[in-house]
């Protein structure tokens, strides 16, 4: 049989248009099943952060929503004056998607944010507050740039005083074996028991040069050979910790958990 160009041509588009109707479709019937599996994930980070999985054993879907809605609220609060604003639902509140939009964020000033590329922040904010054996363990959304991407993560705190429980982060882009080493459970264990805040209220903890950590109560040590990932680190916990992030919420929460 003869094929023409234009056969040939024409048989190509043809079978890229089936083929993209076929990725499309399957996109498609996937995306609430891949929503819920990245809620699932953060869920299940949330609660590894604050303690509450099984030492042993990965627990099945259904337990770690129970474990979840048993153990879990979520605080919306004003990222301005630290006051609750109410308990939502796991997912009605997006403080990211509003971190876009003008009528609902704000430019913030302080440094780190330029540092971590942080151009805007919501006027809300999320906490999740978990209720373990040892007392309250709060858990905040942040997101910074490091070298490639956005860095989407949780950093978890003492609620009885400021010191660091847990980090995770659960979306990057990072360099795999450089800047994807902020996911090495390794590099993570230096985090638990930082003090966060001097007696004044400002923010001490930092990521500081690989092999430079003087003050190990304050300081974690940088990934080595991701010196700009472990920069946008420093400045996103920094910027989230600080007077224009959590700052007056955790200030009103650690007043009131003095008393």
């Amino acid at each position: 049989m003869d094929f023409s160009n234009r056969y040939i041509i024409g048989f190509s588009l043809a079978l890229c248009l089936v083929c993209s109707l076929a990725v499309s479709s399957v996109a498609v019937a996937l995306k609430d099943r891949q929503e819920l599996n990245k809620r699932l994930d953060q869920q299940v980070k949330v609660l590894a952060l604050a303690g509450l999985l099984p030492e042993e054993g990965k627990p099945s879907p259904e337990e770690a929503v129970r474990l979840f809605e048993e153990k879990v609220k979520l605080l919306l609060v004003d990222r301005t004056t630290g006051e609750h604003l109410g308990e939502v639902a796991f997912g009605e509140v997006d403080p990211v998607a509003e971190a876009k939009d003008p009528a609902t964020s704000a430019s913030p000033s302080d440094p780190a944010a330029r540092e971590a590329q942080i151009r805007r922040v919501p006027n809300r904010l999320l906490v999740f507050v978990a209720s373990t054996e040892e007392g309250e363990v709060l858990v905040l959304p942040i997101w910074g740039n490091g070298l490639w991407s956005t860095m989407y993560g949780y950093l978890a705190l003492d609620g009885r005083r400021p010191v660091v429980d847990g980090i995770v982060f659960y979306q990057h882009g990072e360099t795999p074996g450089l800047g994807g080493e902020i996911d090495n459970p390794g590099w993570r264990a230096q985090w638990p028991g930082k003090e966060f805040w001097d007696s004044e209220g400002n923010v001490v903890v930092e990521v500081v040069k690989s092999g430079h950590v003087r003050d190990p109560k304050h300081q974690v040590d940088g990934i080595s050979g991701a010196t700009l990932t472990s920069r946008g680190v420093d400045a996103t916990v920094r910027f989230w910790l600080g007077p224009e992030g959590y700052g007056p919420f955790l200030k009103r929460h650690y007043q009131e958990a003095s008393r």
